[in-house]
């Protein structure tokens, strides 16, 4: 069955870089759209970035938030999600997605805390 894994969010201090990963298994993940989300305390889920399987993005609408980079390896199967200038405001719960036949799948989600 479809699977998401995230990883690689952790405590970073604003203005730091961090490289979320998405690796993904039961399905043809170079034949789909890979999407992020995020979720913070309170909020609810948004949208971030999303990357064509030719490599086509969609960044964040909001480009205030910060320059949140998609790009994914269809080798590997594992889709990447990086920002080069954290702000506090991008402390979030961050999520892969993909629709398969109608269905969204999502992961279980990574944690992203920017504080100093």
């Amino acid at each position: 069955q479809v699977q998401l894994v995230e990883s690689g969010g952790h405590l970073v201090q604003p203005g730091g870089s961090l490289r979320l990963s998405c690796t993904a298994s039961g399905f043809m993940f170079r034949e789909y759209i890979l999407s992020w989300y995020r979720q913070a305390p309170g909020k609810e889920r948004e949208f971030v970035a999303s990357i064509t399987p030719f490599g086509g993005v969609t960044p964040i609408r909001n480009t205030g938030k910060g320059q949140w980079n998609p790009s994914r390896d269809n080798i590997k199967n594992i889709g990447y999600l990086q920002n080069d200038s954290l702000k506090p405001e991008d402390t979030a719960v961050y999520y892969c997605s993909v629709e398969v036949s109608g269905t969204v799948h999502w992961g279980q989600g990574t944690q992203v805390t920017v504080s100093s």
